[in-house]
């Protein structure tokens, strides 16, 4: 089959996390046989920023990440869809795309277009910003890809989109496995944005003052700093490293003792069963991982997959065990890495995306029919 995918951008992964997920996935289809291009705008924000950041370098190696797919950027004033669209028989719309490119494509779709379109939806905007949402053109799209059970569930109830099915994140574990043979240079490792007051508190409860109390050498990389927290960090004596492109991420797992999980509030309070995907990447990395507090509600991981903690205190004793145990960081690895090769790679999100197109009537996958059937199961319960 030919996919053809909108997405925010591929290349870049400034500030724009999906950029992980979409690789993998394009990777894994290519592996099955299936043609894929990739259309991005030339002036994302991401793209831009990340050059604003001095990334050309980054941006030339991740376009090499996937190789076998036909990446293109456009400008929306002068982009051909008869030209996009030929052959094209699943056409996949990131959500993050200008509203008037997501409604022209419904309406080709409407007005004759014989490939199904799918409507990816990656952030919680469809809760903390439903309007933005909720003003998007999906009538015509054949359905919706959220990446939580929930989500999925509030696009049915308030009826956009004609279905909507649970596609949850996964792992590249192309890119993200373990290197057992590795020299640890630091104990704690943190990857991710400050990030628009959605996790600020949450950051200095269960990042900077379990690191500060318990003196373990620490790094932190991420983008969207203000100058204040940077001073901050400086002063607890956090090295703060700046941006670090996501294909250079296991690299840098792989020199740490562990990692930790602090998920935004909203996935919190009104997302729940949402991880985000640096628990799959850490994981796949068999990197142990400390998890502030959030609810999985769709039973994603088994127990001890990594260490839950509720607050400050207990957050600063996981640290103080991880670094001295080395059976305990050794297992709960293990624990970890298992779950994710069992559910949680691209491989097995790419089969799940192909149910999903033969349950809406496209091309069949008849191996794994017993997969379709249970996909759904789960969306008709």
């Amino acid at each position: 089959m030919k996919f053809v995918m909108f997405y925010h951008s591929l290349v870049s992964c400034w500030n724009h996390g999906n950029a992980h997920f979409l690789r993998g996935i394009a990777r894994e289809l290519l592996h099955l046989g299936h043609n894929v291009t990739i259309y991005e705008p030339h002036d994302g924000w991401s793209r831009l920023n990340a050059l604003r950041d001095g990334g050309e370098e980054y941006l030339r190696e991740s376009a090499q990440l996937v190789p076998g797919a036909d990446l293109r950027t456009y400008d929306l004033a002068t982009l051909e869809l008869d030209q996009a669209l030929d052959q094209a028989d699943v056409v996949v719309v990131h959500e993050w795309n200008d509203p008037f490119l997501i409604e022209r494509l419904g309406t080709r779709r409407r007005n004759g277009g014989r490939f199904l379109l799918l409507f990816h939806d990656t952030h919680h905007r469809a809760v903390t910003a439903s309007s933005q949402i909720g003003n998007f053109q999906l009538s015509d799209y054949d359905a919706i890809l959220a990446f939580g059970e929930v989500l999925q569930q509030l696009y049915q109830r308030l009826g956009w989109g004609r279905r909507a099915f649970t596609w949850h994140e996964a792992a590249d574990v192309a890119l993200f496995r373990p290197q057992p043979h590795a020299a640890k240079e630091i104990d704690l490792i943190w990857v991710g944005n400050w990030g628009d007051d959605e996790r600020d508190q949450e950051l200095q409860e269960f990042l900077v003052q379990p690191a500060v109390e318990t003196g373990v050498k620490t790094q932190v990389f991420g983008v969207r700093y203000p100058d204040e927290v940077r001073e901050q960090l400086r002063t607890a004596r956090i090295e703060f490293r700046g941006w670090l492109p996501n294909h250079r991420v296991p690299d840098a797992f792989a020199r740490a003792l562990m990692t930790i999980h602090v998920p935004r509030r909203p996935y919190v309070e009104t997302l729940p069963g949402i991880p985000t995907i640096r628990v799959f990447e850490a994981l796949a990395c068999g990197i142990p991982l400390i998890s502030a507090p959030w609810n999985d509600a769709e039973g994603l991981f088994p127990p001890e997959s990594f260490v839950t903690v509720k607050n400050r205190e207990a957050a600063s004793a996981a640290l103080r065990a991880l670094a001295q145990d080395d059976d305990f960081a050794a297992e709960t690895a293990r624990r970890g890495l298992a779950a994710i090769r069992a559910r949680h790679t691209c491989a097995h999100r790419a089969q799940e995306l192909l149910c999903i197109v033969e349950i809406l009537g496209g091309k069949r996958n008849p191996a794994r029919a017993d997969l379709s059937r249970a996909i759904e199961q789960v969306v008709s319960s």
